[in-house]
């Protein structure tokens, strides 16, 4: 058994309990989690409630679950770079190009695959311990709980927007100052595997400030205060300033104008958007202590900006 908890965010007020328990807890099924709340193994507020009731937002759910092998997967050998481990948590480098968790078209190769072979434990929590997700090709750092206790630690710092999370990002065009996008995201009403910004979406922050100006790039720093999917990619798109090599949100793949064969060479080599998760910043689910790690952007973005920097001087 584990004893979850966590509370209502204030944008889910009028949903029924259900609806609310299957964005919070989302690492189980809908039908497993209305089975709970009809065995009265769900509290809001100490008080047992029907799934149909609706919240108010602001109370405190406590989830008696069922400790079970959730994952089907396969562990494989594949490399991982540990940046930190303990018994509670596990910080990973995840490369470009390396897909978080299992999906259609995307059944091994993971790191969900990596983790379960590094730590077989794993098998036991929902999504192989995974409480955030970084796309397949953003690089940079994702925390793996490695217990139920961290893993609801870990999902209560997320939900409260406790957790530090900065990334790096190059974009096209010269910004004059940082900013903030607050801006809600859904999906993409005539293509799901995009988002976009749509007044129906889910409430979606993210904070920006320049770290270096190029004469038609800018290289900035990116804080989340909320963790949609995409976020950083439409935010930065939706006010002008598309990531480079952005595959999905950049547009058309053009060339800049004057371009050297040096950086025509590097573009067409990058291929992928230049994202990289820089900074991450938690509790630590045991000690409470904070904890914090940060990594430089990796050689494939440091290549490109030196190339443009270059262009720009020949």
């Amino acid at each position: 058994m584990a004893i979850l908890t966590a509370k209502i965010p204030d944008e889910m007020a009028g949903m029924r309990l259900d609806q609310c328990l299957a964005e919070m807890f989302s690492d189980y099924s809908r039908s497993k989690l209305q089975t709970w709340i009809k065995a009265g193994r769900v509290t809001v507020d100490q008080q047992t409630l029907k799934a149909k009731d609706k919240v108010d937002g602001g109370e405190l759910i406590t989830l008696d679950a069922e400790a079970e092998e959730v994952m089907e997967y396969e562990a494989e050998n594949i490399p991982l770079e540990i940046v930190f481990e303990d018994d509670s948590i596990l910080i990973v480098n995840k490369p470009a190009g390396l897909v978080v968790h299992p999906a259609v078209g995307h059944w091994d190769g993971t790191l969900v695959n990596a983790l379960l072979n590094h730590a077989p434990s794993l098998k036991t929590l929902p999504r192989a311990g995974i409480v955030h997700r970084l796309d397949k090709d953003t690089s940079g750092l994702l925390m793996v709980a490695k217990t139920l206790q961290a893993h609801n630690s870990l999902s209560t710092q997320l939900q409260e927007r406790s957790i530090t999370r900065e990334y790096l990002a190059l974009v096209k065009g010269w910004m004059t100052a940082g900013g903030t996008v607050d801006e809600p995201l859904g999906r993409h009403p005539a293509d799901r595997k995009k988002h976009t910004v749509r007044d129906d979406g889910k409430h979606a922050i993210t904070h920006y400030r320049l770290e270096e100006r190029l004469k038609k790039n800018t290289l900035i720093r990116v804080k989340l205060e909320t963790g949609r999917t995409h976020q950083i990619r439409v935010h930065m798109a939706y006010i002008g300033y598309p990531l480079v090599g952005d595959p999905v949100y950049g547009g058309r793949f053009q060339m800049p104008a004057n371009c050297s064969e040096q950086l025509e060479e590097v573009l067409r080599s990058f291929k992928r958007q230049a994202l990289h998760a820089t900074k991450l910043g938690l509790q630590h689910p045991a000690t409470d202590e904070y904890c914090e790690w940060e990594l430089a952007m990796p050689e494939d973005m440091v290549n490109l900006l030196e190339a443009i920097k270059q262009n720009e001087l020949d």
